[in-house]
């Protein structure tokens, strides 16, 4: 979906249009949960909710295009991630699985590969310090601007610069990326 698109739903979505905020919330949720599972860990679904809570109590209130929107969505998660951590930090709990036997999964196998594949990134990019893997998962994951990333970290666009490249660049030196880089090369068969 296009920022034309986008804009034109977040226009509605601040008329009451529920059509439009479902839109958003399609468009821009797993960019906003992938950023939060490097945040919060584990909570970033219970964080992500708290995040689209708050994005639809405030946005009536809301000014500027979905340039603007963007910023303002992952300025509200930064911070709600950051309380999660707060709130964990004071309070550790053991997390309970709770299966609901009403829900229909759709095609396991896929969605097992595809989640393994984004937990083993994510995995890697929250080994970065706080401030590179923020960096990277904002300009690179999310796709906001070096202005953007600036005000939702609240640092200058120069910093948001050099921690995004140097958390690349670890990324790059990762061992576990440089192994999953390397082609695998299987050995001719010897002719007899």
């Amino acid at each position: 979906m296009d920022d034309n698109e986008l804009g034109d739903a977040l226009r509605a979505a601040q008329h009451g249009d529920e059509a439009g905020f479902a839109t958003l919330w399609r468009a821009l949720h797993p960019a906003v949960l992938r950023y939060l599972r490097v945040v919060a860990g584990d909570n970033a679904e219970d964080v992500a909710s708290e995040t689209w809570l708050q994005v639809a109590r405030d946005l009536q209130r809301f000014t500027g295009g979905i340039g603007d929107f963007r910023g303002w969505l992952f300025r509200i998660a930064r911070h709600r991630g950051i309380d999660e951590r707060r709130r964990a930090g004071r309070r550790p709990e053991e997390p309970v699985a709770a299966v609901d036997p009403g829900v229909h999964a759709p095609d396991p196998a896929t969605e097992a590969d595809e989640a393994a594949a984004t937990t083993w990134a994510l995995t890697i990019i929250a080994t970065l310090p706080t401030d590179q893997a923020e960096s990277v998962m904002l300009r690179v994951i999310a796709g906001l601007d070096v202005g953007t990333t600036a005000k939702v970290l609240g640092k200058r666009p120069g910093a948001v610069r050099i921690a995004t490249m140097r958390g690349l660049r670890r990324l790059a030196d990762h061992p576990q990326v440089r192994a999953r880089n390397i082609p695998h090369h299987t050995p001719a068969a010897k002719e007899v």
